[in-house]
Protein backbone atom coordinates (compact mmCIF):
# COMPACT_ATOMS: atom_id res chain seq x y z
CA UNK A 1 0.00 0.00 0.00
CA UNK A 2 1.60 3.49 -0.50
CA UNK A 3 1.35 6.27 1.13
CA UNK A 4 0.18 9.55 -0.03
CA UNK A 5 1.74 11.76 2.02
CA UNK A 6 5.35 11.54 4.11
CA UNK A 7 5.70 10.07 7.53
CA UNK A 8 8.11 11.25 10.28
CA UNK A 9 10.18 7.66 10.69
CA UNK A 10 11.07 7.35 6.83
CA UNK A 11 14.72 8.15 5.56
CA UNK A 12 15.38 12.05 5.38
CA UNK A 13 15.58 11.80 1.16
CA UNK A 14 11.70 10.83 1.33
CA UNK A 15 10.54 13.65 4.36
CA UNK A 16 10.98 16.36 1.34
CA UNK A 17 8.66 14.86 -1.32
CA UNK A 18 4.85 16.18 -1.58
CA UNK A 19 2.56 14.43 -4.14
CA UNK A 20 1.76 17.28 -6.68
CA UNK A 21 -1.36 18.93 -6.36
CA UNK A 22 -3.40 21.35 -8.87
CA UNK A 23 -3.85 24.63 -7.42
CA UNK A 24 -6.32 26.72 -8.96
CA UNK A 25 -8.67 26.50 -11.98
CA UNK A 26 -11.08 23.85 -12.82
CA UNK A 27 -10.83 20.15 -13.50
CA UNK A 28 -13.26 20.04 -15.69
CA UNK A 29 -12.61 16.25 -16.10
CA UNK A 30 -13.18 15.36 -12.55
CA UNK A 31 -15.91 17.94 -12.47
CA UNK A 32 -17.59 15.85 -15.05
CA UNK A 33 -17.17 12.96 -13.46
CA UNK A 34 -18.91 14.25 -10.58
CA UNK A 35 -21.46 15.16 -12.30
CA UNK A 36 -21.88 11.83 -14.19
CA UNK A 37 -21.75 9.46 -11.10
CA UNK A 38 -25.29 9.57 -9.99
CA UNK A 39 -26.66 9.87 -13.13
CA UNK A 40 -24.79 6.52 -14.21
CA UNK A 41 -26.05 5.19 -10.85
CA UNK A 42 -29.62 5.79 -11.38
CA UNK A 43 -29.00 4.22 -15.05
CA UNK A 44 -27.56 1.16 -13.55
CA UNK A 45 -30.60 0.87 -10.98
CA UNK A 46 -33.13 1.61 -14.19
CA UNK A 47 -31.68 -1.21 -15.98
CA UNK A 48 -32.42 -3.35 -13.45
CA UNK A 49 -35.72 -2.31 -12.67
CA UNK A 50 -36.12 -0.88 -15.65
CA UNK A 51 -39.89 -2.65 -16.11
CA UNK A 52 -41.84 -0.96 -13.09
CA UNK A 53 -40.29 2.77 -13.67
CA UNK A 54 -41.04 2.61 -17.74
CA UNK A 55 -44.33 4.25 -16.98
CA UNK A 56 -42.53 7.49 -16.12
CA UNK A 57 -41.84 8.06 -19.76
CA UNK A 58 -41.42 12.13 -18.99
CA UNK A 59 -38.77 11.51 -16.62
CA UNK A 60 -37.25 8.17 -18.36
CA UNK A 61 -36.38 10.13 -21.21
CA UNK A 62 -35.33 13.73 -19.31
CA UNK A 63 -32.78 11.56 -17.77
CA UNK A 64 -31.59 9.78 -21.22
CA UNK A 65 -31.68 13.04 -22.87
CA UNK A 66 -30.21 15.19 -20.47
CA UNK A 67 -27.04 12.12 -20.12
CA UNK A 68 -26.51 11.78 -23.96
CA UNK A 69 -26.56 15.95 -23.88
CA UNK A 70 -23.71 16.14 -21.44
CA UNK A 71 -21.82 13.73 -22.55
CA UNK A 72 -22.04 15.01 -26.03
CA UNK A 73 -21.33 18.77 -25.08
CA UNK A 74 -21.13 19.45 -21.49
CA UNK A 75 -22.90 20.54 -18.68
CA UNK A 76 -23.89 24.03 -19.87
CA UNK A 77 -25.15 22.59 -23.45
CA UNK A 78 -26.73 19.83 -21.49
CA UNK A 79 -28.90 22.67 -18.87
CA UNK A 80 -29.37 24.86 -21.96
CA UNK A 81 -30.60 22.56 -24.68
CA UNK A 82 -32.96 20.35 -22.08
CA UNK A 83 -34.59 23.86 -21.28
CA UNK A 84 -34.67 24.90 -24.57
CA UNK A 85 -36.56 22.20 -25.79
CA UNK A 86 -38.95 22.07 -22.76
CA UNK A 87 -40.15 25.46 -23.11
CA UNK A 88 -40.55 25.08 -27.03
CA UNK A 89 -43.01 21.36 -26.47
CA UNK A 90 -45.11 23.14 -23.48
CA UNK A 91 -46.08 25.87 -26.40
CA UNK A 92 -47.31 23.20 -27.95
CA UNK A 93 -49.06 21.07 -25.28
CA UNK A 94 -50.45 24.69 -23.90
CA UNK A 95 -52.33 25.22 -27.13
CA UNK A 96 -53.59 21.59 -27.58
CA UNK A 97 -54.97 22.10 -23.73
CA UNK A 98 -56.54 25.42 -25.26
CA UNK A 99 -58.23 23.12 -28.25
CA UNK A 100 -59.47 20.56 -25.89
CA UNK A 101 -57.38 18.26 -27.09
CA UNK A 102 -55.95 14.93 -25.14
CA UNK A 103 -51.96 15.64 -24.95
CA UNK A 104 -49.21 13.74 -23.35
CA UNK A 105 -46.36 15.76 -21.73
CA UNK A 106 -43.35 16.31 -23.59
CA UNK A 107 -41.30 13.28 -24.06
CA UNK A 108 -37.44 13.80 -24.57
CA UNK A 109 -35.64 11.80 -27.39
CA UNK A 110 -31.91 12.23 -27.54
CA UNK A 111 -30.23 13.96 -29.92
CA UNK A 112 -33.95 14.32 -31.59
CA UNK A 113 -35.44 16.90 -29.16
CA UNK A 114 -38.67 16.06 -27.89
CA UNK A 115 -42.49 15.94 -28.68
CA UNK A 116 -45.62 16.01 -27.58
CA UNK A 117 -48.46 12.76 -28.61
CA UNK A 118 -52.49 13.55 -29.42
CA UNK A 119 -55.23 11.02 -28.81
CA UNK A 120 -56.90 13.44 -31.32
CA UNK A 121 -56.03 15.32 -34.23
CA UNK A 122 -56.77 18.87 -34.74
CA UNK A 123 -60.06 19.53 -36.62
CA UNK A 124 -58.73 21.55 -39.28
CA UNK A 125 -55.89 22.65 -41.25
CA UNK A 126 -56.05 26.48 -39.53
CA UNK A 127 -56.23 24.36 -35.69
CA UNK A 128 -53.20 22.49 -36.67
CA UNK A 129 -51.29 25.57 -37.98
CA UNK A 130 -52.64 26.90 -34.32
CA UNK A 131 -51.14 23.85 -32.51
CA UNK A 132 -47.77 23.72 -34.35
CA UNK A 133 -46.82 27.29 -34.16
CA UNK A 134 -47.27 27.82 -30.46
CA UNK A 135 -44.12 25.96 -29.84
CA UNK A 136 -41.35 27.68 -32.06
CA UNK A 137 -43.05 30.75 -30.78
CA UNK A 138 -43.01 30.22 -26.73
CA UNK A 139 -39.50 28.51 -27.44
CA UNK A 140 -37.91 31.85 -29.44
CA UNK A 141 -39.05 33.99 -25.86
CA UNK A 142 -37.69 31.45 -23.89
CA UNK A 143 -34.51 32.01 -26.11
CA UNK A 144 -35.04 35.87 -26.08
CA UNK A 145 -35.42 35.84 -22.32
CA UNK A 146 -31.73 34.48 -21.93
CA UNK A 147 -30.73 36.68 -24.47
CA UNK A 148 -31.95 39.56 -22.60
CA UNK A 149 -30.09 38.36 -19.44
CA UNK A 150 -27.16 37.57 -21.26
CA UNK A 151 -26.91 41.61 -21.71
CA UNK A 152 -27.35 42.14 -18.57
CA UNK A 153 -24.79 39.92 -17.58
CA UNK A 154 -22.41 40.45 -20.55
CA UNK A 155 -22.41 36.48 -20.42
CA UNK A 156 -20.88 34.77 -23.67
CA UNK A 157 -22.17 31.60 -22.87
CA UNK A 158 -25.59 32.94 -22.08
CA UNK A 159 -25.70 34.27 -25.31
CA UNK A 160 -24.39 30.89 -27.01
CA UNK A 161 -27.25 29.14 -25.38
CA UNK A 162 -29.66 31.83 -27.14
CA UNK A 163 -27.91 31.46 -30.03
CA UNK A 164 -28.91 27.54 -29.27
CA UNK A 165 -32.38 28.46 -29.18
CA UNK A 166 -33.04 30.71 -32.40
CA UNK A 167 -31.45 28.16 -34.07
CA UNK A 168 -33.49 25.21 -32.77
CA UNK A 169 -36.97 27.18 -33.68
CA UNK A 170 -35.65 28.23 -36.73
CA UNK A 171 -34.81 24.52 -37.83
CA UNK A 172 -38.29 23.39 -37.17
CA UNK A 173 -39.64 25.99 -39.25
CA UNK A 174 -38.28 23.79 -42.35
CA UNK A 175 -41.73 23.45 -44.24
CA UNK A 176 -41.47 19.90 -43.91
CA UNK A 177 -43.72 17.07 -41.76
CA UNK A 178 -42.93 16.24 -39.10
CA UNK A 179 -41.60 19.57 -38.37
CA UNK A 180 -43.42 22.15 -37.11
CA UNK A 181 -43.03 23.98 -40.48
CA UNK A 182 -44.33 21.15 -42.18
CA UNK A 183 -47.92 21.70 -40.31
CA UNK A 184 -47.73 25.39 -40.16
CA UNK A 185 -47.24 25.76 -43.88
CA UNK A 186 -50.47 23.34 -44.16
CA UNK A 187 -52.73 26.46 -43.21
CA UNK A 188 -50.82 28.04 -46.03
CA UNK A 189 -50.47 26.25 -48.96
CA UNK A 190 -50.06 22.14 -48.77
CA UNK A 191 -47.33 23.21 -52.21
CA UNK A 192 -44.71 24.36 -49.62
CA UNK A 193 -44.42 20.94 -48.90
CA UNK A 194 -42.75 19.99 -51.96
CA UNK A 195 -40.32 22.88 -51.58
CA UNK A 196 -39.46 21.76 -48.45
CA UNK A 197 -38.52 18.53 -49.21
CA UNK A 198 -36.71 19.67 -52.14
CA UNK A 199 -34.90 21.90 -49.90
CA UNK A 200 -33.93 19.20 -47.38
CA UNK A 201 -32.68 16.96 -49.79
CA UNK A 202 -30.34 19.65 -51.16
CA UNK A 203 -29.39 20.18 -47.47
CA UNK A 204 -28.27 16.10 -47.05
CA UNK A 205 -26.66 16.30 -50.10
CA UNK A 206 -25.01 18.84 -49.60
CA UNK A 207 -24.13 18.31 -45.92
CA UNK A 208 -24.85 14.46 -45.36
CA UNK A 209 -26.27 14.05 -41.58
CA UNK A 210 -28.04 10.72 -40.07
CA UNK A 211 -30.72 13.15 -38.13
CA UNK A 212 -31.30 14.70 -41.31
CA UNK A 213 -31.55 12.09 -43.62
CA UNK A 214 -34.28 10.46 -41.14
CA UNK A 215 -36.23 13.62 -40.95
CA UNK A 216 -36.04 13.18 -44.79
CA UNK A 217 -37.91 9.66 -44.90
CA UNK A 218 -39.84 11.06 -42.67
CA UNK A 219 -40.97 13.66 -44.74
CA UNK A 220 -41.26 11.75 -47.91
CA UNK A 221 -43.74 9.08 -46.12
CA UNK A 222 -45.40 12.09 -45.00
CA UNK A 223 -45.70 13.95 -48.18
CA UNK A 224 -46.55 10.58 -50.05
CA UNK A 225 -49.69 9.55 -47.49
CA UNK A 226 -50.89 13.01 -47.82
CA UNK A 227 -51.33 13.31 -51.49
CA UNK A 228 -53.00 9.67 -51.72
CA UNK A 229 -55.72 11.30 -49.23
CA UNK A 230 -56.25 14.68 -51.30
CA UNK A 231 -59.49 13.63 -52.49
CA UNK A 232 -60.90 12.09 -49.62
CA UNK A 233 -63.99 14.57 -48.69
CA UNK A 234 -62.45 14.70 -45.52
CA UNK A 235 -59.28 15.89 -46.22
CA UNK A 236 -60.32 18.23 -48.69
CA UNK A 237 -62.75 19.56 -45.37
CA UNK A 238 -59.86 19.75 -43.33
CA UNK A 239 -57.58 21.53 -45.73
CA UNK A 240 -60.38 24.45 -46.48
CA UNK A 241 -58.62 27.53 -44.93
CA UNK A 242 -60.20 31.26 -45.12
CA UNK A 243 -57.84 33.77 -47.06
CA UNK A 244 -57.45 36.12 -44.09
CA UNK A 245 -56.61 33.23 -42.19
CA UNK A 246 -53.67 31.85 -45.02
CA UNK A 247 -52.41 35.64 -44.87
CA UNK A 248 -52.26 35.75 -41.20
CA UNK A 249 -50.47 32.37 -41.00
CA UNK A 250 -48.10 33.35 -44.06
CA UNK A 251 -46.80 35.95 -41.79
CA UNK A 252 -46.62 34.66 -38.33
CA UNK A 253 -44.76 31.76 -40.25
CA UNK A 254 -42.13 33.97 -42.55
CA UNK A 255 -42.24 36.78 -40.05
CA UNK A 256 -40.89 34.66 -37.03
CA UNK A 257 -38.60 33.04 -39.21
CA UNK A 258 -37.04 36.34 -40.13
CA UNK A 259 -36.95 37.84 -36.34
CA UNK A 260 -35.16 34.03 -35.69
CA UNK A 261 -32.86 34.44 -38.35
CA UNK A 262 -32.12 38.45 -36.84
CA UNK A 263 -31.61 36.49 -33.06
CA UNK A 264 -29.17 34.01 -34.09
CA UNK A 265 -27.06 37.48 -35.57
CA UNK A 266 -27.44 38.44 -32.48
CA UNK A 267 -26.65 36.18 -30.18
CA UNK A 268 -23.57 34.94 -32.54
CA UNK A 269 -20.12 33.97 -30.40
CA UNK A 270 -16.94 33.08 -31.87
CA UNK A 271 -16.30 30.14 -29.30
CA UNK A 272 -18.22 27.55 -28.16
CA UNK A 273 -19.55 27.33 -24.48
Amino acid sequence: MSQLSPRPELEPEFRDYEPIQPRGGTDWRELGRRIWAPFAAIGAFIAKFGVGILKYKFLLGLFISFGAYLWFGGIWFAVGLIGLIFVHEMGHWLEAKRQGLPVSAPLFIPFLGASIFLKEHPESAWREFQLAIAGPLLGSLGALAVYGVAVAEDSNRLRAIAFLGFFINLFNLLPVVPLDGGRIVTAIHPALWVLGLLALLGLVLYRPNGILVLILLFAAMELWQRWKMRHLAGAQSYYSVRPGQRIVAAISYFGLAALLVLGMHATHVPHHF
